[in-house]
């Protein structure tokens, strides 16, 4: 099932959250080599899980990380503007219509169906949240992930070559895009919804945008 946790309220989730932070260890440092930050418990943090983000995880039947991505509004600190500013053009993106989404982890028991919750989850928390847009940095090997997955970002702009080359991306929400990813994931809509509800509570407040066109 899919959870929408805040970093302030992992405390109640601890089983979760470790097992989430030694999964991001494990694929960024491990698998990709990537220069990142492992404390003592066997755990990848950065700056940024500081900042109050919301995670959206995909707990499995035991209770552990299953697969998980990070949100934070690019009206504060984002990776996008501190790190990426030569994608950026100089010109930081900064709306609160957008969001930043980082850190998309999959643990090495993930089922084939993770990818595809995931992406969902972040549909739905465009949908309910009246986020028009997601930004975000992605290499090369993303690029054939997320077309399979039914939602493809607009590339702003490029950096390097090879198996280096990294992107800027903006994914625009649409109705389409979310009944196409549900269908991919396998996961009814109403399901999907329920789970966002379970964890954050009916967004009557803001009205969710339409499912139909």
């Amino acid at each position: 099932m899919l959870r929408y946790v805040y970093a302030g309220d992992l405390n109640a989730h601890a089983d979760l959250a470790h097992s989430m932070f030694v999964d991001r260890a494990d694929q960024f440092q491990t698998r990709l080599g990537w220069d990142v930050q492992v404390d003592h418990r066997g755990e990848e943090r950065d700056q940024y899980d500081a900042l109050n983000p919301l995670y959206v995880i995909w707990e499995m039947p035991d209770g552990r990380h299953g697969g998980s991505m990070r949100f934070l509004p690019t009206t504060g600190p984002v990776m996008v503007n501190d790190v990426f500013s030569n994608l950026t053009g100089g010109n930081p993106i900064s709306s609160p219509l957008i969001w930043e989404c980082t850190r998309f982890c999959l643990s090495r028991q993930a089922t084939g169906n993770v990818a595809g919750a995931l992406t969902l989850a972040g549909l739905e928390i465009m949908r309910n949240l009246s986020v028009s847009h997601f930004a975000g940095v992605f290499d090369r090997r993303m690029v054939r992930i997320y077309r399979s997955l039914g939602f493809s970002p607009e590339i702003i702009k490029s950096a390097g070559v090879g198996r280096d080359r990294i992107s800027l991306g903006l994914w625009e929400y649409n109705v389409q895009a979310y009944q196409r990813v549900a269908q991919r994931a396998g996961i009814a809509p109403e399901m999907s919804q329920l789970w966002f509800d379970r964890s954050l509570g009916s967004t009557s407040a803001v009205a969710p945008m339409r499912l139909t066109g």
